[in-house]
């Protein structure tokens, strides 16, 4: 997992952010806070989180749903770009890590916008198709265990309408996917996940090298 985008030299990198990033303050001192934790590189990159936001924004989202929130740094990115309305239904188990993403939620003022789930992914997703949530939300991110990806991606298509937008983060997994001497699962999974989805038929697929590799799955 990487911080910031894969293959870009430190000064053109800096180069990127200072002449395109547009951070609103609290996310900023989000980031700050959550690159002193020991899990720090689970962190999403700047410039990919405001690629989301206007991913959103370009899809006239009101509806969102996010697999992995961590300290909340990409549902606060979400929030901010939705319109008043918006929704973010956010799936973790890490109450500790969570518990700062609810204080930069509050702070930012979007904390009415986001409904965060404490229990396992998987169980959450059922429980929103049924209750009839099904082809209910414009975005869906995901950004949690990686073996479980093909689950998350299967309920992502029955929760997301036609013409929306599944999100799928690590999908280059620091440039492991392309060595064929690192075979661990996590890696193997991530592989097999990717080979999946560029047979997929029931998509239109771009995989965007930003930060460490953002999979884009709409939903035809």
């Amino acid at each position: 997992m990487s911080p910031k985008t894969l293959g870009v030299s430190p000064q053109l990198y800096d180069y990127l952010l200072n002449t395109s990033l547009r951070e609103n303050p609290v996310l900023q001192q989000l980031r700050q806070e959550t690159a002193q934790l020991p899990a720090a590189r689970m962190q999403i990159a700047p410039e990919q989180g405001q690629f989301m936001a206007l991913l959103v924004q370009l899809l006239g989202a009101r509806k969102t749903l996010e697999i992995g929130t961590f300290t909340g740094y990409s549902a606060l990115v979400v929030a901010l770009a939705l319109p008043p309305q918006g929704t973010v239904v956010t799936c973790d188990i890490d109450e500790t890590m969570t518990a700062i993403a609810r204080r930069y939620w509050q702070h930012a003022d979007v904390a009415d916008k986001i409904q965060l789930h404490l229990a396992p992914a998987l169980n959450t997703l059922e429980q929103l198709l049924q209750s009839g949530e099904g082809e209910s939300f414009d975005f869906a991110f995901i950004d949690a265990d990686k073996r479980n990806y093909p689950h998350y991606y299967e309920k992502c298509l029955q929760l997301v309408r036609s013409g929306g937008l599944i999100a799928i983060d690590n999908v280059l997994w620091s440039g492991r996917v392309a060595d064929e001497t690192v075979t661990d699962k996590r890696t193997e999974a991530i592989r097999e996940f990717n080979r999946q989805l560029h047979h997929d038929d029931r998509i239109t697929l771009s995989l965007v090298p930003i930060a460490d590799g953002l999979t884009l799955a709409l939903k035809r």
